[in-house]
């Protein structure tokens, strides 16, 4: 017997608009599949997470491509059909296999959904169901609080990919409408607006029903760094009749609204100490991504802090890199009054960041939850670039002096080459820590080969991202500052003639 094929729909965002019957079949599903960009990242699978098992096979149908040019022979059309054919053989074989598949979809999956290319190779094969899901539409119209349509009154929705001159014909005849897809699109959809004379109407809705969610009048709002995520639309006009009445109103409902984020005294705060990864958004974690969304308040520092993409809700305490247990102590002082604080660190917050230092002066604040949310560590995203350097035992010793003397440094560099570890090298140098890198790499000739492979990471994820490979003997301390990280391998750690490094996890002996 063959397996059987869903389609379902995860609603706009929220895990609690998933309806009972889709959290059940992906709870029951031998296999999960979801698309996503090339970096990887699944809002479907987020939003599914909370109902997904352990053991399930997952299958990332992750696009060849997005808005890039190719040069598929059938242009961009021809590759993303030859994308979800692909896809539709790899699902097949589990359904030939007798395995039930799910394929995730936000929204509803008949509507602009990924799913339904899938649908149109299998469904006609394999035993097939769809399960509806809420649409962006309607989320946009609950958490703005406005009806679609009433009465006799008819709704139209477009892509934002149509020219701009037939979204202007369109929106000038509709009643009341949407229109979705806006990312890049979105100022062509503001001139066709305009030009439709109906922009004074138009609500800006991003992300609908998620922790980053934002709703403004679309005339407002700043092109630059509007996602894909996010719709225009144009409430019922009968609505507009209540317009004098509700703007009357608005004020004090947004003064309740800014009340309610910036905390009341009693209210259940927490702090969270998040890992960013070494760089920008690609390295950040959807846990990470959640727990930045739901926070009012940012604290960290300053270029940390910077990373983070801004949102005008939030509060950002930006401070200098030295004055950590100040800063645990302003972020615990802010949840004690009921405020949701993320303290951002880099890379991982339990590894030579806030972690410790915030849980430290939590002693004096029993009362304030704290979580710890971990990241994509410097180590891990070095050794990545240039293979599996931290294949076997290895350990991670910082070069600073400024919290531990220098002694205890050079003694846990001197163990750790006797045992033949791999070391992963924090804080090697600095402006005014000059020296101390030179006398590591001194100490480990004493017990290591000059030949030992040496892999120097600057700026790993950053737009100034360079990676060498050297030797423990060449190293050149002078070409090494504090944004860089060094992995000095073991006596089995080896580079292959493309410049790969690894150390093999079997030890000899």
């Amino acid at each position: 017997m063959t397996g059987r094929l869903y389609g379902v729909g995860l609603g706009p965002g929220d895990p609690e608009l998933v309806t009972v019957k889709t959290a059940r079949l992906i709870g029951e599903a031998d296999v999960i599949a979801y698309h996503a960009a090339r970096h990887g990242r699944s809002i479907a699978r987020s939003i599914a997470s909370p109902y997904m098992r352990q053991g399930q096979i997952e299958e990332l149908l992750l696009y060849p491509l997005t808005t890039e040019t190719t040069d598929h022979p059938g242009g961009y059309q021809g590759a993303l059909d030859d994308f979800y054919a692909e896809c539709a053989d790899r699902l097949a074989a589990h359904l030939d296999a007798g395995r039930t598949v799910v394929v995730l979809s936000e929204g509803d999956p008949l509507f602009y959904g990924s799913y339904m290319h899938m649908h149109k190779r299998l469904a006609h094969r394999y035993p097939t169901e769809v399960v509806p899901g809420v649409t962006s539409v309607s989320a946009a119209a609950a958490v703005l609080g406005r009806p679609l349509v009433e009465r006799d009154e008819t709704l139209t929705v477009l892509p934002g990919t149509l020219p701009g001159e037939v979204l202007a014909e369109r929106l000038r005849a509709a009643d009341s409408a949407a229109v979705l897809k806006l990312g890049r699109t979105f100022t062509k959809v503001r001139e066709a607006l305009a030009e439709a004379g109906r922009l004074d109407d138009a609500w800006y809705v991003e992300r609908a029903t998620m922790g980053a969610e934002r709703i403004a009048p679309l005339k407002d709002v700043d092109p630059d760094g509007v996602p894909y995520f996010s719709l225009a639309l144009l409430p019922s006009p009968a609505e507009r009749a209540f317009a004098a009445e509700r703007e009357a109103g608005g004020e004090a409902v947004q003064e309740v609204r800014r009340e309610a984020e910036r905390g009341l005294p009693g209210a259940a705060g927490e702090v969270v100490v998040v890992g960013l990864g070494p760089a920008g958004r690609p390295w950040l974690t959807p846990e990470a991504q959640e727990a930045l969304a739901a926070a009012t308040d940012l604290v960290g520092y300053g270029p940390y802090v910077d990373r983070v993409e801004p949102n005008p809700r939030q509060r950002r305490h930006r401070t200098d890199n030295r004055v950590e247990a100040e800063r645990a102590r302003h972020a615990l002082e802010l949840a004690r009054e009921g405020r949701r604080v993320a303290v951002v660190s880099s890379g991982d917050p339990g590894v030579f960041a806030m972690a410790s230092a915030v849980l430290e002066v939590a002693a004096d604040f029993p009362d304030v939850p704290v979580r710890v949310v971990p990241g994509l560590t410097a180590a891990q995203a070095v050794a990545s670039r240039v293979g599996a350097p931290l294949g076997h035992d290895y350990c991670v010793i910082s070069l600073s002096d400024i919290l531990k003397p220098w002694e205890v440094v050079a003694e846990r560099v001197t163990a750790a080459a006797r045992a033949d570890l791999v070391l992963a090298i924090y804080n090697p140098a600095s402006r005014s820590r000059t020296w101390q890198l030179a006398a590591a790499r001194d100490l480990l000739l004493e017990h290591r080969d000059p030949g030992t492979p040496v892999v120097v990471g600057r700026n790993v994820g950053g737009a100034e991202e360079s990676v060498t490979v050297t030797t423990l003997g060449e190293l050149d301390p002078a070409r090494v500052d504090m944004r860089c990280l060094l992995i000095v391998g073991s006596s089995t750690t080896r580079v292959t003639e493309r410049g790969t490094v690894y150390t093999p996890r079997r030890y000899p002996g």
